[in-house]
């Protein structure tokens, strides 16, 4: 008799050979319709549960050192004390992170410690022309974000949440010949929470703070690096 070789099976192995042996079986009594449907509600939960890889808008940073600056009025820096500071540390951070791992030798410089420093002790700054602000920092690109909104109420009603922060990205590049001319500009609106009718009893102010400005410090830093985004994030 000819000998037979058996070939193994672990049980994980059995159990998908099973568990296909079943979707067969299913779709193959299901009417057109049915089947229809089921493969329709399968494809938008994958849309929903996916994500998609999105592209920098600006790709100047490519072999040039950059810097993050962040401008307030008076009003958004007194009722929010440091929100400039950690914006500026997230978005450098961010962006720097992200170049270091392509490589294409686009360094945050200086360091966001170096450059925060510098800022405070020149706080005629933001009065300063673009250029000479790149030159203070020592940075090829200088990313101005002017934040021109950044509340967390509704406006009237201190008890519920409806926090907003809006304002406009802008690059110069200090070795172009006409370097206070931003070369990229966006205008930059996010919100929290995805929803209306939250009360300060719902969420506590920090949560909303938070996560306000880390949303804006997102779509910030997204301008200039690509990276994945889920099919349907909020912000």
């Amino acid at each position: 008799m000819g000998r037979t070789n058996a070939i193994p099976k672990s049980p994980r192995l059995l159990a998908r050979l099973a568990t296909l042996l079943i979707i067969s079986q299913t779709l193959s009594v299901l009417p057109g319709c049915a089947l229809g449907t089921l493969i329709g509600g399968m494809a938008a939960s994958a849309r929903r549960h996916g994500s998609h890889t999105v592209y920098a808008e600006y790709e100047g940073l490519k072999g040039k050192s950059f810097a993050v600056v962040v401008a307030a009025d008076r009003v958004i820096d007194a009722e929010h004390a440091g929100l400039t500071t950690r914006l500026m540390e997230r978005i450098n951070n961010s962006i720097a992170r992200a170049h270091a791992q392509m490589p294409d030798g686009a360094v945050a410089a200086p360091r966001v410690d170096r450059l925060l420093k510098v800022l405070y002790n020149n706080p005629q700054w933001t009065a300063l022309p673009r250029k000479d602000v790149a030159d203070m920092l020592g940075v090829d690109r200088l990313i101005v974000v002017d934040l021109a909104v950044y509340r967390l109420h509704e406006p009237g009603n201190a008890h519920l949440w409806n926090g907003v922060a809006a304002g406009s990205v802008s690059v110069i590049e200090a070795d172009s010949p006409v370097p206070d001319e931003a070369v990229f500009e966006r205008a930059i609106t996010v919100s929290f929470p995805d929803g209306t009718g939250y009360s300060v009893n719902d969420i506590p102010y920090e949560a909303v703070n938070t996560e306000l400005s880390n949303r804006f410090a997102n779509r910030v830093a997204w301008l200039f690096f690509d990276h994945e985004e889920p099919n349907e994030i909020k912000y």
